[in-house]
């Protein structure tokens, strides 16, 4: 529950004299190209996140054939092609060497936007997984679907992790790992959260009205946010929005505490977008991700419930 001793600390103030090296880069991977679906609006969605939350750089890991699209989307970015094959799988192998080389100066990586669920994609989620570098790792998505469908894929969880679920992926990791828990009804989804994170020894991000976050000890619950972001998309902001923040203020501020700041300011920026809108309908998750500085900002000086 939510009290006093766990209200959100103030998000530090920005260095003035800081630079691109001081404020952290973030790497996106993600992106699907085999038939039958195109997708690459969720990592476009992911690093405008990552960059409105506060890094420096983000770097857009996606498969060959869509990145010219995803960098036209958000030319902030900047890309690292990964190998498909003839049907546009991944090639694991090859998207392991391209990373190792590439994404290495990445702060904190994001893993599953809008990748798909074949067994190559499987393979390349717990191969980053299971790197025992220090880097954090944002979990979301298809990645969150690679893993329930993986056998046992809670021995390969060595990166320093926050899972970012909504219900319905949340019950298919908690249905692979034989937990009986609750992850819809308002009362039960912080119990829910927190078994989770014990498992597996991650914080856990349980979206949905109220997101949860927990990292087995300590359980939060947000009071912002409205049916504005009820939209697809606006979770792959969340995801880059967590990585931007963790990106700069995971070293003094904590995993745990970096996610509630991000969850804070995603639902604030719901909020703000509907006062100038005049309402709640009809927000595109790029609006949303034009309105984190601004919510980012709130965080600075006060203290939040």
């Amino acid at each position: 529950m939510n009290g006093a001793s766990d209200a959100l600390p103030a998000l530090p103030a920005r260095d003035p004299a800081g630079h691109k090296g001081t404020f952290g880069t973030v790497c996106v991977i993600g992106g699907h190209a085999a038939h039958p679906i195109t997708m690459l609006g969720s990592v476009v969605l992911a690093s405008l996140g990552a960059l409105r939350a506060g890094a420096a750089l983000c770097i857009a890991a996606a498969p060959e054939p869509l990145l010219p699209a995803i960098l036209a989307a958000n030319p902030s970015a900047t890309g690292i092609p990964l190998a498909v094959d003839s049907d546009g799988h991944l090639v694991p192998h090859a998207v392991a060497a391209a990373l190792d080389t590439q994404a290495r100066r990445a702060d904190v990586l994001v893993i599953g936007p809008g990748m798909g669920t074949g067994f190559a994609e499987a393979q390349v989620v717990i191969r980053i997984l299971a790197q025992d570098d220090g880097r954090p790792v944002i979990v979301d998505a298809d990645a969150l679907n690679c893993l329930a469908a993986t056998p046992r894929f809670d021995l390969d969880l060595r990166a320093p992790i926050i899972m970012t679920p909504h219900p319905g992926e949340f019950a298919r990791l908690a249905d692979a790992l034989h937990l009986n828990v609750d992850p819809i009804d308002p009362v039960a989804r912080p119990a829910a959260a927190e078994r989770l994170a014990q498992r597996l020894g991650c914080i856990v991000v349980l979206k949905g009205h109220g997101t949860i976050v927990s990292d087995g000890a300590r359980t939060w619950t947000c009071t912002h946010g409205n049916d504005a972001l009820a939209i697809g998309g606006s979770g792959d902001v969340l995801s880059g929005v967590i990585a931007g923040v963790v990106a700069q203020y995971g070293d003094s501020l904590g995993l745990y505490n970096c996610a509630r700041l991000a969850v804070q300011a995603h639902a604030i920026a719901g909020e703000q977008w509907s006062a100038r809108a005049g309402g709640t309908a009809g927000m595109l998750a790029a609006e949303l991700a034009a309105e984190i500085p601004a919510a980012v900002a709130t965080l600075r000086t006060l203290e939040r419930p």
